[in-house]
């Protein structure tokens, strides 16, 4: 299995992270990949692979380049460079445009599992990759950007207040199939047998991606790792509870919105993230669901969670479907 040494201070110092790029590289594979579990992701690849295909169909080096460095068991490091905070999706673009040829080769053969194929033997794979990695950005992730950014910092609330509940181990046994805490400040990252790694004085990020993809990766110079996992929230939302319409008519479709996610206790943040309203409108639906008795509230550490009462659900379950 493969696993990290992290310290107490390295753990502690730990940031949830927003990238657009691993979201965008999360995407990437996705398309590769991915492979849809409901009819709404089903939807979603036959809305974006058949011009994916196309674009790789017209481009075998690039099609070859995906196929090496994301298609297996392990990313291509070049490709996945950890995120840090506050960072654009040029900026980061940028640390992937700006590997070396030989850099990039090598993480291929890595990847790739052994010698590369002569169609990768040049040194333009860098700027190859960040071409196809900028293409999926703007035809594919930026024009949904702000619902999957909602998505995202909604999880990133679930997961803080998780971990107000059951400390770090009840938060990193939930990102990715196989990982772990195990216990004597070691985390199992998956379940592969990889060397360990020491994880003293670095930079940990957390990073949510609402693709079904999650990885891990570092920069071992720049003293930076990285847990990309995938989100509560999906590429397609359908996880997401459905309002009915009858429900809609009667409370107003956001106030009904608000009472259908409370499927799970919620905090203020949290609605406000999901649902794109506004912290004022989040309040106010609140303050009708709890004074109706379809919603009650909890303290939890510093959190204050909302949950549907006995009546909340009975008045959702008496909805025609």
């Amino acid at each position: 299995m493969g696993w990290w040494q992290v310290n107490a201070d390295t753990l502690a110092a730990g940031r949830f992270v927003v990238s657009e790029l691993a979201e965008t590289t999360a995407t990437l594979q996705a398309l590769e990949v991915g492979a849809a579990t409901n009819p709404a992701e089903r939807a979603w690849f036959d809305t974006h692979r058949p011009a994916y295909r196309e674009r790789l169909a017209a481009d075998p080096v690039t099609a070859q380049l995906v196929r090496t460095g994301l298609g297996g068991h392990w990313n291509a490091d070049f490709l996945t460079p950890p995120p840090t905070d506050g960072t654009t999706f040029a900026q980061d673009l940028a640390r992937v445009r700006g590997t070396s040829p030989d850099g990039a080769r090598a993480d291929l053969e890595v990847s790739g599992g052994g010698p590369l194929p002569a169609a990768l033997h040049r040194p333009d794979l860098p700027e190859i990759a960040a071409g196809l990695l900028e293409w999926v950005w703007e035809r594919i992730v930026l024009p949904d950007w702000p619902r999957r950014r909602r998505i995202i910092e909604a999880d990133i609330v679930a997961r803080a207040g998780q971990l107000g509940q059951g400390g770090w181990a009840a938060v990193l046994e939930t990102m990715n199939p196989g990982m772990r805490w195990l216990g004597g400040s070691r985390l199992q990252v998956n379940p592969r047998a990889y060397p360990p790694r020491e994880l003293v004085g670095v930079r940990l990020a957390f990073v949510p991606v609402t693709p079904r993809r999650g990885w891990v990766s570092w920069d071992a110079g720049a003293q930076r790792y990285a847990v990309v996992y995938a989100c509560s929230g999906t590429l397609s939302d359908a996880d997401r509870p459905v309002v009915p319409d009858s429900l809609g008519r009667l409370l107003g479709p956001a106030r009904a919105g608000v009472l259908v996610l409370l499927d799970r206790p919620r905090s203020t943040t949290e609605l406000v993230a999901l649902t794109g309203q506004g912290l004022g409108s989040v309040g106010r639906h609140l303050k009708v669901l709890l004074d109706a008795g379809l919603a009650g509230r909890r303290r939890s550490g510093r959190s204050v969670l909302y949950f549907r009462t006995e009546a909340g659900e009975v008045l959702l379950k008496a909805q025609p479907g």
